[in-house]
């Protein structure tokens, strides 16, 4: 789904458009009665009332405590979440311009361009959807991510590939700029997302290898029958048992054999690299053109040749 008018936070920032509203007083006066959502950075909280000081051209910019965003709980904003925003580019619109000051003050509603984005973007959003995102911190349970004008969803940690993970640090990094498949929105308004669905299926990625290569991977399990080896996020191989693997190391693996109806490859180690992490601190690729599909209604990620199915039906 196009998103061009509420981006995550930090889309916008460097934009022409951006620039000559936030870069004079006379841009800020036309993004004012436009009511247009600019972005500029956050340099300051202060420590009375937690407002925020924006830096803009022309003028000082302030956001106030309450607008700094709409309240998870529905109550009043936590002074952790104004903390956290020093040093990020915010959304906002501009509320009001006093020009009797010198320099002038231009007051800030992030809350404002947030409460414009639920009712016209994320309100309009269903299952299906494949939308931007933007990596803003990470936790073991998974990636928190910004899906518009700094409204943020939770991606769980086994939403992220087909491949188990331990950590979302494993594929994805702060800051990193992603698609989201929209996976469900709750009774208050809250977006579900998941991420595995465009990184393939079991096909595309098998496709890429074929027996008798030997091949690198990350080694992500060490069970007694065998090692666990990813050779992509959403493909997996089995090793037969091999002594000094680390589970996050990198591994040489030869492919034995590649069996789709069971989704089964069978690997044998070369080498084992204690410590050696092959770790691409770019996102993982994109197996749907998201710039022409903007919807999926299901996906299955099992060979149509397997009996065990693996899919997830947008309903």
């Amino acid at each position: 789904m196009n998103n061009e008018k509420y981006p995550p936070e930090g889309y916008r920032i460097g934009t022409a458009e951006n620039r000559a509203y936030t870069g004079s007083l006379s841009g800020l006066e036309r993004a004012m009665e436009t009511g247009a959502i600019c972005e500029a950075p956050a340099v300051m909280c202060d420590s009375e009332d937690y407002s925020l000081r924006v830096e803009l051209g022309g003028a000082v910019g302030i956001i106030r405590r309450e607008d700094v965003g709409v309240p998870g709980d529905g109550r009043e904003i936590k002074n952790i979440a104004v903390i956290t925003r020093v040093g990020r580019a915010v959304a906002f619109k501009v509320t009001r311009i006093d020009a009797s000051r010198t320099p002038p003050v231009a007051y800030l509603s992030r809350r404002a361009a947030q409460d414009e984005c639920m009712r016209e973007y994320i309100g309009a959003l269903r299952p299906g959807d494949i939308i931007p995102a933007k990596v803003t911190h990470l936790e073991r349970f998974g990636a928190f991510v910004d899906i518009g004008c700094g409204i943020v969803s939770l991606l769980p940690v086994d939403s992220i590939s087909v491949s188990r993970i331990s950590h979302p640090r494993e594929r994805l990094s702060v800051s990193s700029r992603i698609h989201v498949v929209v996976r469900s929105i709750d009774g208050i308004g809250r977006v579900n997302v998941t991420h595995r669905e465009l990184c393939g299926t079991w096909s595309e990625n098998a496709a890429l290898f074929s027996p008798g290569q030997t091949v690198a991977g990350i080694v992500r399990s060490v069970e007694s029958y065998g090692i666990f080896v990813e050779l992509t996020p959403n493909l997996t191989g089995l090793a037969e048992p091999h002594d000094d693997v680390t589970v996050g190391g990198s591994a040489a693996v030869y492919i034995k054999s590649m069996i789709p109806e069971r989704m089964k490859v069978k690997l044998a180690i070369v080498g084992a690299y204690r410590g050696e992490l092959l770790r691409d601190s770019s996102p993982p690729r994109c197996f749907i053109d998201v710039d022409s599909v903007g919807h999926i209604d299901r996906w299955r990620y099992s060979p149509d040749c397997c009996d065990r199915v693996i899919e997830t039906v947008f309903d």
